[in-house]
């Protein structure tokens, strides 16, 4: 009887150590290498098109609403930049979107001083599919000499795909995404027609090349389609860490 009663103590036991090692991590989508190559950008400019919709020309946020009630954004607004208020939590655009090209600058503040994910993190979120941080994130960091899981660096897909080459600016300067979005396209009974598929330039580089995406991204497991849905908007995080306030300016989108 104590033969069987051990036996059943140890298939119990090791039972448990299969269910501990299967549940998902953030760890298990995070990878560190190949570690992108730096790349120096230019200093250029992007001039607003003429067909262009402009969601933020320096004066206010009457483009833009709470993803969490659809209340009027409440970020802070100052000398023609956004700044992220933390405590208002994320904002999106109130126009929906299928196929675009967008325009948006960035910076993360010259005096940073944390590490890794905590460096200035934000995200721009190229479909908001949801009130959470559902939809499909181009990750918004200070990558410049700051380590982190390169599927999380700046100008990553997040946890998806690392971008071509490391891009980045210093802390302080002005960064730029130039962004191709591709929706995706479901069928009639809600599957998968045609995945989203996306093209970026960092700061005049090419990082993001007609990359297509496995799902809306996720911070935990693998990322799938999980629901079909038409036009969304676009948004901008409010990352709930010490990261310090991100902000942004010169924000446009011709729709495609």
């Amino acid at each position: 009887m104590k033969r069987y009663l051990l036996i059943a103590v140890l298939g119990a036991t090791q039972l448990a150590n299969v269910m501990a090692q299967e549940k998902p991590k953030p760890q298990d989508t995070e990878f560190y290498t190949p570690v992108p190559a730096v790349v120096t950008p230019g200093k250029t400019i992007a001039n607003v098109p003429s067909d262009a919709i402009v969601l933020f020309d320096g004066k206010n946020l009457d483009q833009w609403v709470s993803t969490n009630d659809k209340s009027p954004a409440k970020w802070i607004v100052k000398d023609g930049v956004i700044t992220v208020d933390k405590s208002k939590g994320n904002i999106e655009t109130k126009k929906t979107f299928n196929n675009y090209q967008l325009h948006i600058e960035w910076l993360i503040p010259a005096n940073i001083n944390l590490e890794g994910q905590s460096r200035g993190n934000s995200g721009l979120f190229l479909a908001s599919t949801g009130p959470g941080d559902d939809g499909y994130e181009l990750q918004i960091l200070d990558s410049y000499n700051n380590k982190t899981y390169t599927n999380g660096q700046a100008g990553s897909i997040y946890k998806q795909t690392a971008p071509l080459v490391n891009a980045n600016k210093k802390p302080g300067e002005w960064q730029t995404y130039d962004v191709i979005w591709t929706a995706p396209v479901f069928n009639e009974d809600g599957s998968l027609k045609s995945a989203a598929r996306v093209t970026v330039l960092f700061n005049g580089v090419l990082i993001q090349n007609n990359f297509e995406l496995a799902g809306p991204t996720q911070y935990i497991g693998k990322p799938f389609y999980k629901k079909a849905h038409g036009a969304t908007p676009i948004k901008l995080q409010s990352h709930g860490d010490k990261s310090v306030p991100i902000s942004f300016k010169n924000i446009w989108v011709r729709e495609l």
